[in-house]
């Protein structure tokens, strides 16, 4: 495919994932800190972000699995995983994730289960836009 195509199609694929409500300004303060030294930057940082977040999920999963549910750890390990959302401009999953706080904070199990498995539909949707994003950008 020709290059200035290729910049039309990234270009169409980065614009759908903001207005979709996917990134925040966040992502484009990462993408500032991108240059020709670090050409990868922002693909390294959200490659970084899913290992942390894959470990921040299986931890919340263990803590959901115990009887009485600690609902404060649960809020903390959230808490962590919602900061690092924050910090690549993940809205959707950021918004899942202050959702289930308010869930912890309620003393809601059922809504927290719930709020987890949006957290982790949000998580994946995001994973799969993003690598198809960064797998054109590569090509150009």
């Amino acid at each position: 495919m020709e290059g200035s195509q290729l910049q039309r199609q990234a270009a169409a694929m980065r614009r759908t994932l903001f207005e979709q409500g996917y990134l925040d300004e966040q992502f484009i303060q990462l993408e500032e800190l991108q240059d020709d030294a670090n050409p990868y930057f922002v693909e390294e940082v959200v490659k970084l972000f899913y290992t942390d977040s894959s470990r921040f999920i299986r931890n919340i999963e263990l803590a959901m699995e115990r009887n009485p549910l600690d609902f404060d750890k649960l809020d903390d390990v959230m808490h962590q995983f919602k900061g690092s959302s924050s910090g690549i401009g993940a809205k959707k999953v950021k918004k899942e994730c202050t959702q289930f706080q308010d869930y912890c904070k309620a003393g809601n199990a059922e809504g927290c289960l719930r709020t987890l498995q949006a957290v982790k539909q949000e998580h994946a949707n995001l994973k799969r836009r993003l690598e198809a994003y960064f797998q054109l950008t590569r090509q150009i």
